[in-house]
């Protein structure tokens, strides 16, 4: 990638990330429902899920922020790192989900 584009990349990537944390707010309300077969309660993957998806919104808000600040102090390995917090949070939600009962 050519070091004169990384912003602009840098930008749509933030712009996707605070679109997503209305959406992650949503469905942070709903996040209860992970506790609706009342075995969940002793889960620890319902546990670990419901904390993820909690969290979900306030990472798309900070994420954004990091990746900003670590590119103008001129660590962009760091900044993409943080821009793909999201991505990686998602695939650990996801993953955890999967390990609950139907």
């Amino acid at each position: 990638m050519l070091r004169q584009w990384e912003p602009v990349w840098l930008g749509i990537a933030s712009g996707v990330s605070l679109l997503a944390a209305p959406i992650g707010g949503v469905v942070a309300i709903l996040s209860p429902m992970v506790f609706d077969p009342h075995q969940n309660l002793l889960n620890p993957a319902a546990w670990i899920a419901f904390l993820l998806i909690v969290s979900f919104w306030a990472v798309c808000i900070a994420a954004p922020y990091g990746a900003w600040v670590a590119y103008a102090r001129k660590l962009r390995t760091l900044a993409w790192l943080s821009m793909s917090a999201p991505v990686v949070w998602i695939l650990a939600a996801a993953a955890s989900v999967s390990f609950l009962p139907a």
